[in-house]
């Protein structure tokens, strides 16, 4: 039985090794009968890595790059579902009662986690909706090296609400779309094969929660609903008293890292203890006692920047009564985000003290045949990479977060990043009838007029995500500015909600509402502007941005989701698969790109500070990227957009 940890013993490397290997042959025994049983879905256009996609070898790599350990299990594969109806649900549709019962009456088939349903790659390809529930199953056997562990059932992320049961008994609830979260299963478990029931509730538009660009009608802008699971799920086992979080801050003015070191049990050790390392060299150490940051000082610090995105390794571990009960690898950067006066007393953006013009595109990291879901780590890894070949130094994350290895690649490969909070609640249909409207967008000069008004318990849970996204991406370098709204969707009590996200994270510039009903309270000041940039408000006392700009379409026959009814900022009629990718065609779309930059440099010296161009792929009927959905096709010359995106970036420095 697994019911109680025993004491917990060091491991040796090799034993660490044979437990891997152990784990790896578990784990492929029971994908390899379930193999046959999957195809994707749909006749959707699919990335070159979805079509590769092998079901018992699907996202394997460590999900979680800030606070690694050694030993883990991978859950993702082949599970059964069931869609059912969710006749428990209450009369307001908002959070479905407890089940009677921890599992489905039958399956419906196999799911291929961690695709949500409605995606090919799940190879389902089916609706949920707010009416229904989406039940997930599999079996799993612990291996006997982990005995005397904890046992920890990790979500990289699930929408909207999840409910576990392990062996029939219930173990825990969470809501939230976005971030990780885990369940401490070991009471639950018992020898030789463990059964694990998972229940998903997602209203989609149907109700307050952050549901970014999900409807359950897509069209425009808005895409296809992502139900259930849909970042990596996993097994780890711990220590009685564990490292839960890692908090790192950097301080570049005084050289130096704080790091606040959190445990499942604050009294359940005695001390802590950190290395830093530079390419496998210790550089720095240091120790606190239990409930005390640990702070370390480099002598002449490495910096960190697009230019160059340098990462020290560090090392965490805990000790009590003497010897070692827990140890987990990290990595930090030091850099500071910052606002600076330049020569000409204009508010500037600064990384490390000095001005930087920050350049980036728009990107809704969505996938044609995996949606919220890249089809693997070398797809993730791909945008990134592109985005940055193409001259851009930044990325506008928008209204998603991603799985930690994104903004890992990010912090390697040296982007910086806008982080969005997921919008929700506007224009909301529930039980028929519509939300209240949302206000006048006033988009230039101050919004003097009644906010958007939520429910107590709408507001209640915008403000449980936003802190959980902050503090899920606070440690990740690459985040430069967080945006808490975008275009007044469900903009509300922007004063109070912008101090709170100033006084939670002080290192860092605050963009109130991107594009939104303009306050005073912002470090920002973010115009949104269709097709070409302009400067339509202009705030001395703030950083002066565009947000969004440009829109370029561009449809790429045989590269299109669908066939007709596409759009584009400069597309006033449907674009469809009619309109190849003719030499004129993209010329021209290439020239719009090129003026649209020039008028963007032409305005740094009248204030703006920085640029976000819409946007890096197309994504289902939007065909304004520079890219492809299924990522097969730049539209237009590499090289003509990084000389001028370089032009942008270099106008901050006439």
């Amino acid at each position: 039985m697994f019911c109680m940890p025993y004491p917990f013993a060091k491991i040796d490397k090799q034993t660490r090794i044979m437990n891997r290997v152990l784990i790896c042959i578990i784990s492929l025994s029971m994908a390899i009968p379930c193999i046959g049983q999957w195809k994707a879905a749909g006749d959707k256009i699919k990335t070159e890595w979805g079509a590769k996609i092998d079901p018992a070898n699907v996202h394997q790599e460590y999900p979680r790059p800030l606070m690694e350990r050694n030993d883990w299990m991978n859950l993702n594969g082949l599970w059964n579902y069931a869609i059912v109806p969710a006749s428990l649900a209450r009369d307001d549709n908002s959070i479905p009662i407890s089940a009677s019962s921890a599992k489905a009456e039958k399956f419906d088939g196999k799911i291929l986690v961690p695709f949500c349903v409605e995606s090919a790659l799940s190879g389902v390809g089916k609706t949920v909706g707010a009416n229904k529930v989406l039940w997930y199953q599999r079996s799993f056997q612990v291996p006997e090296t982990w005995q005397g562990k904890k046992i920890l059932l990790h979500f990289g992320a699930s929408d909207w609400q999840t409910d576990l049961w392990v062996n029939g008994i219930k173990v825990g609830s969470h809501t939230g779309g976005y971030t990780p979260f885990n369940f401490d299963i070991t009471a639950a478990l018992k020898k030789g094969e463990n059964v694990v029931d998972v229940r998903v509730w997602d209203p989609t538009d149907e109700s307050h929660q952050p549901r970014g660009k999900q409807v359950k009608d897509p069209r425009g802008i808005w895409y296809t609903p992502v139900t259930g699971i849909w970042q990596t799920v996993w097994l780890e086992p711990v220590p009685e008293t564990y490292i839960s979080k890692i908090k790192t801050t950097p301080n570049l003015d005084e050289n130096s890292f704080k790091i606040e070191v959190i445990t499942n049990c604050p009294r359940g050790f005695d001390s802590a203890e950190l290395a830093l390392f530079d390419g496998g060299k210790q550089v720095a150490s240091a120790k606190s006692l239990a409930g005390q940051p640990i702070e370390v000082r480099i002598d002449n610090p490495k910096l960190w920047s697009p230019d160059s995105p340098f990462l020290y390794d560090m090392q965490v571990r805990i000790f009590k009564g003497g010897k070692e009960i827990d140890s987990v690898k990290s990595y930090a950067a030091m850099r500071k985000f910052s606002i600076v006066k330049d020569s000409k007393g204009i508010k500037r953006l600064a990384l490390n003290g000095k001005p930087i013009y920050q350049l980036g595109p728009l990107d809704q990291g969505w996938w044609p045949d995996g949606l919220y879901t890249a089809p693997s780590d070398e797809a993730l890894r791909f945008d990134v990479q592109k985005i940055k070949d193409l001259g851009f130094n930044m990325i506008r994350k928008h209204i998603k977060v991603e799985p930690a290895r994104w903004y890992m690649h990010c912090d390697r490969l040296g982007i910086i990043v806008w982080q969005d909070m997921p919008s929700g609640d506007f224009e909301t249909v529930v039980n028929g009838r519509r939300s209240l409207p949302l206000p006048e967008w006033n988009r230039n000069s101050l919004f003097k007029k009644a906010e958007y008004v939520r429910s107590a318990e709408s507001e209640a849970c915008f403000r449980k995500e936003w802190k959980d996204i902050m503090d899920f991406l606070y440690s990740h370098p690459c985040i430069g500015m967080w945006i808490p709204f975008n275009e007044r969707w469900g903009q509300f009590k922007t004063d109070e909600i912008t101090e709170w996200t100033m006084k939670y994270d002080s290192t860092r510039p605050v963009n109130a509402a991107s594009g939104g009903n303009y306050y005073t309270c912002s470090h920002i000041l973010d115009i949104h502007s269709y097709p070409h940039p302009q400067i339509l408000i202009y705030d001395c006392d703030k950083v002066n941005v565009i947000g969004e700009f440009g829109g370029v379409g561009l449809a790429v026959k045989g590269n299109l989701w669908k066939e007709k009814g596409n759009w584009s900022y400069t597309t006033k009629q449907s674009a469809d698969a009619s309109n190849d990718k003719s030499p004129s065609e993209a010329e021209r779309a290439l020239a719009m790109y090129k003026e649209y930059a020039d008028m963007l440099s032409e305005m740094t010296q009248r204030g703006i500070s920085a640029g976000v161009y819409t946007q890096i792929t197309d994504v289902e009927g939007e065909i304004n990227g520079l890219l492809t959905y299924d990522r097969k096709v730049v539209k237009f010359d590499e090289s003509e957009i990084r000389k001028a995106n370089k032009k942008v970036i270099d106008s901050l420095n006439k």
